[in-house]
């Protein structure tokens, strides 16, 4: 009998909130702010918002926290929901802060109405003065005790549009002599003349984060409001807010944030990346964006299981990225097929083996017994990898060299009985022998290789562009190290093979496969590049070989 799980602190909460009947059922959200595309942070977030509310028979709202329209674009909108959905997750209702615009101002009003918000005149740089410091308390503003009348008038005539950006804001009433500095007189909102992505130029005035969020999270009837824990600060306005106004009490709850290693997080720093050309834009397969990695060949499901192993935690943790690598292998092997491809070859000569082609089965993968078999042409002519010969190899050199014997996947065992070379000695092609009686899966030899090489027929073979997809950055947490983040951006994070040769069963290759070329790694083909020609990108190598080339440096 297996072990049941342990509940997670989340899980406990939201178990102690349904016995004691504070909730009926649970409600979550994932609200991002569109103005960038979703990342791998943004992908435990949102497998913790969606698991929550399936294992707890409840749903999740999608909700875009549209309140800043300078950054956001309908583009945003559009590849997250594209990335939610590939994710495998479903929302029940897509919405927006900017449905709320009517109700959060209207709630805007009650709070002056209540006494508890002012309309307030001073610059930014004025309100910063008067806050005053964690270990010294803030000044009144000159403006906090308007009367109710003044500051409804003001703060309508902020809505008509009669003055400038920066010129007013609306800001809560609450203590400048707060221990939390947040608490001392928020901003509520602020003046933005800007055209906004769906109300168009209907509003001037905008809620700031915490004027909207957890108004937001009321009005939708969110019982539990998931954050990570930058926004712990904030609880204390979130609660004020919903019991100031009277309204239905979300609770906020904060998590760590899950930090991956060799990458940044910051969308200002990914903006960085793609605007100073150092990455070929969001979807770049290097990139840790959710579409860029979908690009690269991960799978939903390694996505999954990563987020389920790291599991949810109370402090900023950095979390290696071979986790995740270590989640789409095994994934990968699962349901990759297999195929041959060799990327620097070298010829063979088989001079016993008489014109024409043989037709042998290769299995598609041996880790599924329905995936059955692909036919592979075997003939006189092949490609093996340069690198699988050697004219004097050291002890243990178990591939090819003059003399020796290795098995071809799938096919025969061949011998090296000569080796062609030009001019200058470089080799150019290997002449061998085959055993016929030695074919895979019918072997009468009784011959014993060690080795065992991939390969490629000749005359069947077809061409491709293979680009070999590595970690962004060369040291695990780049943003805090000295300097630039981007000085420590690996420079051989992508290698283009321009030319490999691939068994015939690729010419058929769809979008939707994983392919896992025999002893290169795992593959996937490009989904903007592929048109006239074949582009494959390698998602992840058979084996974690980072740690093992960074101790050769």
């Amino acid at each position: 009998m297996s072990e049941e799980k342990s509940l997670n602190f989340i899980e406990e909460i939201i178990e102690d909130d349904l016995k004691d009947g504070k909730y009926n059922s649970i409600v979550t959200r994932f609200p991002p702010e569109p103005n960038g595309y979703l990342h791998i942070g943004h992908a435990t977030s949102i497998c913790l918002n969606f698991g929550l509310s399936k294992k707890y028979g409840g749903y999740t709202n999608l909700r875009f926290d549209d309140t800043n329209p300078v950054t956001e674009e309908t583009e945003y909108v559009d590849s997250i929901k594209e990335d939610v959905k590939w994710l495998g997750f479903d929302w029940k209702n897509e919405l927006y802060a900017s449905d709320y615009f009517e109700q959060l101002y209207e709630y805007a009003l009650k709070l002056i109405e209540k006494d508890l918000a002012y309309v307030d005149d001073s610059t930014s740089e004025e309100i910063a003065l008067l806050k005053g410091t964690p270990t010294e308390i803030g000044k009144d503003s000159p403006y906090r005790n308007r009367s109710k009348e003044v500051n409804l008038q003001l703060f309508k005539e902020m809505r008509a549009g009669k003055y400038k950006d920066g010129e007013r804001v609306l800001r809560a009433k609450i203590d400048m002599a707060h221990p939390n500095m947040l608490m001392r007189d928020p901003i509520l909102y602020r003046i933005k003349h800007a055209h906004h992505h769906r109300t168009g130029d209907k509003w001037c005035i905008y809620p700031m984060y915490d004027m909207a969020h957890g108004q937001s999270d009321s009005i939708e009837k969110v019982t539990h409001s998931l954050c990570t824990l930058e926004f712990v600060p904030h609880r204390e306005l979130y609660d004020w807010l919903i019991e100031k106004l009277e309204i239905f009490p979300s609770k906020q709850i904060e998590f760590a944030r899950r930090n991956v290693s060799y990458t940044v997080m910051s969308k200002r720093k990914l903006l960085q990346l793609v605007q100073e050309n150092h990455v070929q834009g969001w979807d770049d397969p290097r990139m840790p964006t959710i579409s860029g990695m979908r690009r690269r060949g991960y799978t939903p499901e390694a996505f999954r299981e990563f987020c389920d192993r790291v599991g949810i935690a109370k402090r900023d943790v950095l979390i290696d990225i071979s986790l995740l690598e270590f989640c789409v292998r095994e994934h990968l092997n699962r349901v990759a097929l297999r195929r041959m491809v060799v990327f620097d070859p070298l010829k063979v000569v088989i001079t016993n083996f008489t014109e024409g082609v043989e037709i042998l089965e290769g299995e598609d993968n041996p880790e599924d017994e329905k995936s059955g078999n692909r036919e592979i042409p075997f003939g006189r002519e092949l490609y093996i990898e340069r690198e699988d010969f050697m004219d004097n190899p050291p002890k243990k050199f178990f591939r090819l060299f003059p003399g020796g014997m290795v098995r071809l996947k799938y096919a025969y065992i061949i011998r090296c009985d000569e080796v062609v070379k030009d001019e200058n000695g470089v080799v150019q092609e290997l002449r061998c022998t085959y055993f016929p009686e030695s074919r895979s899966g019918h072997d009468k030899s009784g011959i014993n290789v060690k080795g065992t090489l991939h390969w490629v027929e000749q005359t069947n073979a077809i061409t491709a562009e293979v680009r070999l997809y590595d970690r962004l950055f060369e040291v695990e947490d780049p943003s805090n190290e000295e300097g630039d983040f981007k000085d420590y951006i690996n420079p051989d994070s992508l290698k283009l093979e321009k030319t490999v040769y691939a068994e015939p069963a690729l010419k058929n290759a769809r979008l939707e496969e994983r392919y896992q070329f025999l002893r290169k790694g795992y593959f996937t083909l490009d989904t903007k590049d592929t048109n006239q020609r074949l582009v494959f990108n390698r998602t992840v190598t058979l084996k974690d070989a980072w740690a093992k080339e960074q101790k050769k440096r």
